[in-house]
C-alpha cells in the first residue's frame, strides 16, 4: 500500500481535553479540532475537503456512537452508550442531553454490560429509531410526545442480543445488526438467547427475518444508493471486514451463486492502526462511496471496494453520518464528536 501523508496534523491540541464530563466548548477549542488526512490515492481529495478546518463539537464522553441527522430540526443526535445517555447538537443551541437514560434505568439492566442506546436513525416518517441495548429491542420515539414504542424485540420467540445499528430502505424496511456487545460476557452471557449474532430485516408489516447468521460480530450497516446492496461491517480482530449482500426487489437477500462469494467485500486488516478501532458504523455518499468508521478514524472506500485514504481522528472511531447541507460528515470518535467537510453529498434528507 502506497502511503503519503498530506496535511497530516497532530491531534495533541484536542487529546488533552478532559474526558471527565461532557461540556460546552470555548470558541478556540471548537476551531482547533486537529484532524489528519492520510491519502492513499489522490482521488481522496476529490471526496474529502482537506482544506476546510475540522470542527470539534463535543468532548468528555465515555464512548460516543450512533450519530443521526434530523433535517427538520437541523439537529444531530448521538449516544454515549456506556453512560446511558443520548445527546443533541445544533449550531443554534450547541450540545444538550436529549435522553437520560437512553436505554433503560440501571435497576432494569441486570445482565447488561451496557444498557444505553447505540445506533440512531431519523426515519422517513419522522420518528427517531433507536437501537436500545437495555431493552434488547429496536424502538421508535415520537418527537412531539416523547413516547417510545418497541418495534421488535425477538425473533422466533427468542430475545435479541443487543441491537447495535440500523438503516432504513426507501419503502420503510429496516435492517439492523445484533451483536452481543450489550450483554455481560458477550457471547458467554447466560442471558444470550440467540445462537448466532445475526443481521435482520424488519418489514413494514412488522415481520422479522434473519438475513445473515454467519458473521462473528456484525456491527455497522448501510445501503447502497440504489438500495440493491446491503453493507455490513464485522468488528472481529481476527477478521475485520465489510461484507456486501445483494438484495432482491422484496428486500430479501438474493441467493448466493457460490458459497463464500460475498464473504469479504472490503478487508480492513491492512488498515488497522496502533491507536485502535475495528470496522464499525458506516455512511454512504450519493455516488456510492462508503465511509467506514473504525481503525484510527474513518476510511474512505470506493464503490469497488478500494480504500482511498483515512480521516485520521487519532483514536478508535465508532460511527459517522452526513448532515447539515449533506456535505458535513459527523464522526463519533471515542470521547468526542467532530465534523469534517466533504466535496460530495451523503445519502439522506438535508
Amino acid at each position: 500500500m502506497m502511503l503519503s501523508r498530506r496535511n497530516l496534523m497532530s491531534v495533541s491540541a484536542i487529546a488533552g481535553l478532559t474526558a471527565c464530563a461532557p461540556r460546552s466548548l470555548t470558541a478556540a477549542e471548537a476551531s482547533s479540532a486537529d484532524i489528519g488526512f492520510e491519502v492513499f490515492d489522490l482521488a481522496f481529495e476529490t471526496i474529502i475537503d482537506i482544506a476546510s478546518p475540522a470542527r470539534l463539537l463535543s468532548t468528555g464522553h465515555w464512548w460516543s456512537e450512533g450519530p443521526a441527522w434530523d433535517a427538520e430540526r437541523q439537529t444531530l443526535y448521538f449516544t454515549d452508550v456506556p453512560r446511558n445517555r443520548a445527546y443533541s447538537w445544533s449550531k443554534a443551541e450547541g450540545e444538550a442531553v436529549f435522553l437520560s437514560p437512553s436505554g433503560v434505568e440501571p435497576d432494569l439492566a441486570e445482565g447488561m454490560r451496557e444498557a444505553g442506546a447505540n445506533g440512531l436513525l431519523v426515519a422517513r416518517h419522522g420518528e427517531l429509531l433507536i437501537c436500545n441495548h437495555g431493552k434488547r429491542a429496536v424502538e421508535a420515539r415520537d418527537f412531539a410526545s416523547g413516547e417510545r414504542r418497541v418495534l421488535t424485540s425477538e425473533f422466533q420467540g427468542k430475545r435479541f442480543n443487543s441491537p447495535n445499528d440500523l438503516i432504513e430502505a426507501a419503502d420503510g424496511t429496516i435492517y439492523f445488526t445484533d451483536p452481543p456487545y450489550g450483554l455481560e460476557g458477550l457471547n458467554a452471557s447466560p442471558a444470550k438467547e440467540m445462537s448466532v449474532n445475526g443481521v435482520y430485516r424488519l418489514g413494514v408489516d412488522a415481520s422479522v427475518t434473519r438475513l445473515v447468521d454467519d458473521m462473528t460480530f456484525p456491527n455497522g450497516i448501510a445501503l447502497s444508493p440504489d438500495g440493491r446492496w446491503l453493507y455490513v461491517s464485522q468488528s472481529d480482530p481476527a477478521a475485520p471486514m465489510i461484507r456486501r449482500f445483494k438484495l432482491g426487489e422484496d428486500g430479501s437477500l438474493v441467493a448466493r451463486k457460490t458459497v463464500g462469494e460475498d464473504v469479504t467485500w472490503f478487508d480492513a486488516k491492512p488498515y488497522m492502526h496502533e491507536v485502535g478501532g475495528l470496522p464499525d458504523g458506516m455512511a454512504v455518499t450519493r455516488g456510492g462511496y462508503v465511509m467506514l468508521a473504525g481503525p484510527g478514524g474513518v476510511l474512505v472506500i470506493t464503490p469497488d471496494g478500494a480504500c482511498l485514504g483515512r480521516i485520521f481522528t487519532g483514536r478508535a472511531s465508532a460511527n459517522c453520518a452526513f448532515g447539515e447541507d449533506g456535505r458535513t460528515l459527523f464522526i463519533t470518535a471515542g470521547d468526542r464528536l467532530v465534523a469534517v467537510r466533504t466535496k460530495v453529498q451523503g445519502l439522506g434528507r438535508f
